[in-house]
């Protein structure tokens, strides 16, 4: 469901995210307040960003609101994607490297600063965007943590259910510093985690407060999740 943070009137062609710092074209997809969360949490010192999955950039325009100097690549296996994504940089006057690849299988050796995804960890019939659905979380996190380069960040928002097998694979491929921030909903128990890990470190787990999934400071301001923490 979208937030009431990104929307406009029906009829309208394009809408904003962070307060009108993005503009979007509505289209095959809409980013729903899962890529603003990924955003607002993912570090902001990366040169170099790789998007998984990067559907019509939410993601990556919004990271791009707190880190502007970042070289980012994005890849998604829809092609239909991909060409809304490009629309979509184009109308914010920015720059992306666009591939059409499926991170299970993409043969390469670009490692990147930091990797970001907010993957499809729902289960159900498949969109008709072409996107990614009822994927393996372990697979998806395997393969995305291998494009991490030596001290990387990799960053990822996901239902809680899937935290377990997230943390996992990372310690399985040696991150540490692992942060877990927890959003919650209408229910007494989180409904999202945003989890982000460093490569090549032993540092343990932490888990910080949380917030509501409909903060205003980050959704509407544009706050980063660091910048946040430092204020509770």
């Amino acid at each position: 469901m979208l937030n009431y943070y990104i929307g406009m009137a029906e009829k309208q062609a394009n809408f904003t995210l962070l307060n009108g710092r993005v503009t979007m074209t509505r289209g095959i997809y809409n980013p729903t307040s899962d890529a603003v969360w990924l955003a607002a949490y993912a570090p902001t010192h990366a040169k170099t960003v790789l998007d998984i999955g990067v559907g019509t950039g939410g993601v990556t325009l919004c990271l791009l609101t707190h880190n502007p100097k970042a070289n980012v690549t994005g890849i998604d296996i829809s092609q239909e994607m991909l060409d809304a994504c490009q629309k979509n940089f184009e109308l914010n006057n920015l720059n992306i490297k666009l591939l059409k690849q499926n991170i299970l299988n993409w043969f390469t050796q670009d490692r990147f600063d930091l990797v970001i995804t907010n993957p499809p960890y729902f289960n159900g019939t498949p969109a008709k965007h072409n996107a990614h659905h009822n994927i393996d979380i372990k697979e998806w996190v395997k393969h995305s943590c291998a494009r991490v380069a030596s001290n990387g960040w990799f960053c990822i928002i996901s239902d809680t259910l899937c935290a377990d097998k997230i943390i996992s694979v990372l310690e399985k491929k040696h991150f540490g510093n692992i942060q877990i921030f927890p959003l919650f909903g209408s229910k007494t128990s989180a409904e999202r985690v945003l989890i982000r890990a460093k490569q090549g470190t032993k540092t343990g787990l932490t888990i910080f407060q949380g917030t509501s999934m409909n903060n205003d400071s980050i959704l509407r301001d544009g706050l980063t999740i660091d910048a946040l923490l430092a204020t509770l």
